[in-house]
């Protein structure tokens, strides 16, 4: 499978996914950390996954999504943004509602 069809096979599977480096429990830079941690605040079950283990997936990503950093969150494989956006959403209080109804209604432990 290429890099490309494993990401659309990720968004696919998944309502909520976070591209980032490292993993929730432990990012390896800044921006991953609060991305995830608003994320986790929401109180939705996401999928994740670590782009500095897969580094296919961190090459071949951008061409997907037309975003050139990490981390990013898609919602029903849908590109969100990147860290500022999902935290300027998370400020307003947009990003919990957004997630909950992707998520279905259910909550989880963010992992």
């Amino acid at each position: 499978m290429s890099a490309i069809d494993e990401i659309k096979s990720t968004l696919a599977g998944n309502p909520i996914v976070l591209f980032m480096k490292g993993t929730p429990e432990f990012p390896q830079c800044g921006f991953s950390m609060r991305t995830a941690q608003a994320l986790k605040a929401c109180n939705v079950k996401f999928a994740y996954v670590d782009v500095l283990a897969n580094p296919h997936i961190r090459a071949d990503l951008p061409k997907v999504s037309n975003w050139p950093t990490f981390p990013q969150v898609f919602v029903n494989g849908e590109l969100i943004g990147g860290c500022d956006i999902t935290l300027e959403l998370y400020r307003t209080g947009e990003l919990q509602p957004l997630l909950t109804r992707a998520a279905g209604g259910t909550s989880g432990d963010g992992s």
